[in-house]
C-alpha cells in the first residue's frame, strides 16, 4: 500500500502537534530532552488541499511524500488506544526509530530510492525480526528544508525491542550496515530518532 502525502519536519515539538491538529495528520515526537537541539524533534504527515495553509504551518521542512507501506501495523495497534471521544487524537503503542535518508552521491534519488523499496526492505524485514511495523517516506519534492530523499519508520512494540532487538543477530547488522552503505550517504544522514506516534482524525 502506498499512498501520497505532506510531510514537514519541525524543531518545535508544540507547533508540531498543532499542526498535526490542524490538519488531522499523524504526529511523530521525540519526546527526548536531548531532541530539543537537534535539527528535527517532529515529523507530521498529513493529506490535505489546503497546500499553502500547511507549507505556512510548518517549521524546518516540507516535502510532497509517497508513503509506502511495507509492513502495516495490526488493526488492535491501530486501535489500541481508540478514545471514546470522536476526534480525540489516538495513541498508537510502541516505538518507531525514525531514520533520516540521503541518497549516496553515487546513485542520486531515483536509483537510491529503488534500491531503498527493491533490495533494502525485503532485507530490513528478514534481520529486523523483532520490527512490528516499517513504513518508507519517499521524498517526491522538497518545498524547503534539508534536502532529504526519504524517512524510514522502524516500528517495535517496546523501547526495549528497539534498543536491544533491532537487529536479531551480529551478521544481520553488519548486512544492514553494509546494505545501507550501498544507496546511503551514511556520513551526511541526520541521526536517528525514537519517536511515538499519534494520530489527530
Amino acid at each position: 500500500m502506498a499512498t501520497l502525502k505532506f510531510a514537514a519536519i519541525f524543531k518545535d515539538c508544540v507547533r508540531a502537534e498543532d499542526c498535526a491538529q490542524q490538519y488531522r495528520g499523524q504526529l511523530f515526537v521525540d519526546q527526548r530532552a536531548a531532541s530539543r537541539g537537534l535539527p528535527m524533534a517532529a515529523l507530521v504527515t498529513a493529506s490535505t488541499d489546503d497546500l499553502a495553509g500547511f507549507l505556512a504551518a510548518t517549521d524546518a521542512g516540507a516535502y510532497l511524500i509517497y508513503e509506502r507501506v511495507i509492513k502495516p501495523r495490526s488493526v488492535a495497534d491501530e486501535q489500541y488506544t481508540a478514545p471514546s471521544i470522536p476526534d480525540a487524537p489516538v495513541n498508537l503503542p510502541g516505538f518507531i526509530g525514525l531514520f533520516p535518508l540521503i541518497a549516496h552521491p553515487n546513485l542520486g534519488h531515483t536509483d537510491a530510492d529503488r534500491y531503498w523499496r527493491d533490495q533494502h526492505a525485503p532485507l530490513a524485514l528478514q534481520v529486523h525480526e523483532a520490527m512490528s511495523h516499517y513504513r518508507q517516506l519517499s521524498i517526491v519534492h522538497r518545498f524547503h528544508g534539508p534536502a532529504l530523499d526519504g524517512i524510514a519508520l522502524c516500528g517495535f512494540d517496546s523501547l526495549l525491542d528497539l534498543r536491544e532487538r533491532f537487529y536479531a543477530t551480529e551478521a544481520g547488522r553488519q548486512a544492514i550496515a553494509k546494505d545501507i552503505s550501498q544507496f546511503a550517504d551514511t556520513a551526511n544522514s541526520p541521526r536517528r530518532m525514537i519517536v511515538a506516534e499519534t494520530h489527530y482524525g
